[in-house]
């Protein structure tokens, strides 16, 4: 493998990133300006992001700090809201099993919903393509890179201009999550996943502490998790392909 043809599978899943990096801009933004809201001091909130890097579990992370919540309490909702990365994970396992543990662990770090997206649409068209994870180190490390900087953005003027964080910014949030969520209703283990979800958040949404929120995303997870189990070929049918 030619330095060269890693670079450019690279530069490739960096540059196909790149409508998901301006929807995740004002998600950043927003996380920033919100850290000034709590008792963490700003190193602190960019640390999260850097060793964190996960979005929706830092928003959550930080509503519970401003409620005095406990550390335990905060370890058990960002845990359960990133249950849906076993679904990530079971989708993306067969095209990253053969890689050492170092490059698992660190694609695994990277892996957002964005870049879920991203690689699951080329897996789909390259199913055995070599270089996939120089591509997917592209996509993951540019959603990481987006991240730090619109974090430290935050971070700068959220103290200055206060209503930053008031501006509807967290619309691109929504819009960003749509275009994920929908291109995968396709396959059956995520529109399971998703319809359970949606359906469960709604019937049990007066829950108090959003246990509503929480119960539907171990519900969907776990559906998305079991269907994609199912459905996966056997060694005997793979050798039969």
């Amino acid at each position: 493998m030619s330095q060269s043809s890693a670079l450019a599978s690279f530069m490739a899943g960096a540059r196909d990133t790149v409508p998901m990096l301006v929807g995740a801009a004002p998600f950043g933004m927003i996380f920033g300006a919100l850290v000034g809201t709590t008792q963490l001091a700003p190193w602190q909130g960019q640390l999260m992001s850097l060793s964190v890097f996960a979005g929706a579990s830092q928003f959550i992370a930080i509503g519970l700090m401003v409620g005095l919540a406990g550390a335990m309490v905060i370890w058990f909702a960002t845990f359960i809201v990133n249950l849906r990365h076993m679904l990530y994970a079971a989708v993306l396992l067969p095209h990253v099993r053969h890689l050492p543990g170092r490059w698992r662990w660190l694609l695994g770090f990277l892996l957002t919903d964005e870049t879920f997206a991203v690689m699951d649409s080329y897996y789909r068209k390259h199913p055995h393509a070599p270089l996939g994870h120089w591509y997917f180190l592209g996509s993951g490390f540019s959603m990481y890179a987006n991240w730090q900087c619109w974090t430290l953005v935050g971070l700068l003027f959220g103290a200055v201009f206060p209503q930053l964080k008031t501006l509807g910014l967290d619309f691109a949030m929504v819009v960003t999550f749509i275009s994920i969520v929908v291109p995968q209703l396709v396959r059956l283990p995520h529109f399971s996943a998703a319809v359970a979800a949606g359906s469960m958040a709604y019937l049990l949404k007066d829950l108090p502490f959003k246990l509503g929120l929480l119960a539907a995303i171990v519900i969907g997870v776990a559906i998305g998790v079991l269907l994609t189990r199912l459905r996966a070929p056997t060694s005997t049918e793979r050798g039969m392909a």
